[in-house]
C-alpha cells in the first residue's frame, strides 16, 4: 500500500508537476480515501519526498561513472558535484523537496525508509557510494567522503567541514535562486556557475604545492 500511494503520487507530478499534488489527487488515483493515505504517511511532504526520490535513480546510477573521472579523492569530489549539479539544476524542484525544502520530520528517517522499501536503487553501487546516498544531510555526505582527502595529504583535517558547508550553501543559494526566478540564467548556466563556485571553494584550501595534482575537465 505504501508504495501504491508513492508510485500514484509519481504519475501525478509527472502528469501536473510536483507544485500540484496534493492528497486528495493522489487518493483518487489510487482508488482510496485522503484518510487512507493519511494512515501511511503523516503529512503530503512526506508522501512528495518519497515520490521525489523516484525521480533521482538517473543521479544514482551516473555517479559512479563521474567518480571514476578522478584520480584522487578531491578529484572524485569534485566530479561527483559535477554530477549532482547536472541533475539537480534538470531537476530545481525534485531537489528541492529532498535536500532544502522543510519536511516537518527528520530527513535521516524518511531516506531510512525509503531505501528499505527501493533498496534495488542501491544494486551494483561500491559500497562508499551507497554510504554517501544513505547519509542524507549534504554538509555530512560531503564531509564523509572528503575526509579521505586528509589521508592523500590534500587538504588538512580543519577544513574538511569548511568546504563540505560552504559548497553545500553555494548549491543551496543557487538552487533557491533559480527556483524564485532572482536572476535571469538558464538552469545550465546556473549549473556551471555553482560548478565553478565549488571549485574555487575548494581549491583554496589546498596547499600551492598540492594544486597541481588537481586536474578536473568539467563538461
Amino acid at each position: 500500500m505504501w508504495r501504491y500511494f508513492v508510485d500514484a503520487t509519481v504519475d501525478v507530478i509527472e502528469k501536473e508537476g510536483i507544485e500540484n499534488v496534493t492528497i486528495r489527487k493522489v487518493a483518487d488515483l489510487a482508488g482510496y480515501t485522503s484518510s487512507t493515505v493519511y494512515n501511511y504517511f503523516q503529512e503530503l511532504s512526506h508522501l512528495v519526498f518519497f515520490a521525489a526520490m523516484r525521480f533521482t535513480k538517473n543521479y544514482i546510477d551516473d555517479l559512479p561513472r563521474y567518480i571514476d573521472k578522478g584520480s584522487n579523492t578531491i578529484e572524485k569530489w569534485l566530479y561527483t558535484w559535477e554530477c549532482f549539479c547536472k541533475h539537480s539544476f534538470d531537476k530545481p524542484e525534485i531537489y528541492a523537496v529532498i535536500f532544502v525544502n522543510n519536511l516537518g520530520s527528520v530527513p535521516e528517517d524518511l531516506l531510512e525508509h525509503y531505501y528499505k522499501t527501493y533498496r534495488s536503487d542501491l544494486i551494483g553501487l561500491p559500497e562508499p557510494i551507497q554510504s554517501i546516498i544513505l547519509e542524507h544531510a549534504f554538509s555530512r555526505r560531503s564531509a564523509l567522503y572528503v575526509q579521505q582527502a586528509v589521508d592523500e595529504g590534500l587538504i588538512e583535517g580543519k577544513d574538511v567541514a569548511f568546504i563540505s558547508e560552504t559548497t553545500m550553501l553555494i548549491w543551496q543559494g543557487m538552487l533557491t535562486t533559480v527556483l524564485n526566478q532572482r536572476r535571469n540564467v538558464t538552469t545550465k548556466e546556473a549549473a556551471r556557475q555553482t560548478l565553478d563556485y565549488v571549485y574555487e571553494s575548494v581549491m583554496k584550501v589546498i596547499p600551492t604545492d598540492k594544486r597541481k595534482e588537481i586536474n578536473v575537465q568539467f563538461k
